[in-house]
């Protein structure tokens, strides 16, 4: 599974059309990527008490809640866009909700691991 060969993959992550959404979202760089290193700072912010009363922190998750979800509709769009495209009936279910939450991990924590590097055509 940790070299991604198809037979050992999980249920969830076999298929043509997985696989190119692994390969779109694996060969580009996103803010969602690093947003759990914005949340531990927000955490911190929450607890100091000068920015106790202010809507400071309300407003930073805000943009932060709105960045995530809207690469991950961007994304989502591009990937089922592209099977589609390249795998004209294959089974695109779940496919967004896939490449989305994929996109929120960070690129070494991926399974399986990419098998494109960053700035790759796919």
């Amino acid at each position: 599974m940790r070299r991604g060969e198809e037979w050992a993959l999980p249920r969830k992550d076999q298929g043509k059309a997985r696989a190119l959404a692994r390969d779109y979202v694996d060969s580009r760089r996103s803010a969602s990527e690093f947003y759990l290193f914005g949340v531990v700072v927000l955490f911190i912010l929450l607890f100091l008490p000068a920015l106790r009363g202010t809507l400071v922190v309300d407003y930073v998750v805000l943009v932060v809640l709105v960045v995530v979800v809207g690469e991950g509709w961007y994304t989502s769009r591009k990937v089922l866009r592209l099977v589609t495209q390249r795998y004209p009936g294959e089974s695109t279910r779940g496919l967004r909700l896939y490449a989305a939450m994929r996109n929120t991990q960070f690129r070494r924590l991926r399974m399986p691991p990419p098998r494109v590097k960053v700035g790759d055509k796919v």
